[in-house]
């Protein structure tokens, strides 16, 4: 079972763009943008499709399970805030809806990380509860 968490770093400012995938996180969901016109997948937040250009993409709600697409062992603190995580493992995950995010793995030990394992989303929450960040880790259930 992961255990909860807080974390006392600097926070991600969201943006009237963003404002719905911040706001999700708090919620315990994870929610990514849709094209309403071409049905492609959008992940960062934009005002518009990458693909297609319309405007509005729509916001779904989905459960966040990935594959590891690749990752870094940072030895080094990538800032000083984040010493106390060093090494800091470094991650994009690339969610079944095709978009891929960059994240930090979590309970997990380097040696048990491998490309293409399937994992599952950690919602931390800040110190303050001001935000909730999403890290991922292992997900043993899946096959």
């Amino acid at each position: 079972m992961t255990e909860k968490r807080t974390i006392d770093k600097p926070l991600p400012r969201a943006t009237p763009t963003s404002r719905p995938f911040w706001e999700g996180l708090r919620a315990g969901e994870i929610r990514i943008q849709r094209c309403t016109h071409c049905a492609t997948w959008i992940f960062y937040p934009r005002s518009h499709c990458p693909h297609c250009l319309a405007r509005e993409p729509e916001w779904v709600v989905v459960d966040g399970h990935a594959r590891l697409h690749t990752f870094t062992v940072a030895h080094a603190p990538t800032a000083p805030f984040f010493a106390d995580e060093t090494p800091q493992l470094l991650a994009v995950v690339e969610l079944e809806q095709g978009v891929r995010i960059t994240t930090t793995l979590v309970d997990v030990e380097v040696p048990q990380i491998r490309i293409g394992m399937r994992v599952r989303p950690v919602f931390e929450p800040t110190d303050g509860g001001e935000g909730v960040l999403l890290r991922y880790a292992p997900d043993e259930g899946a096959s």
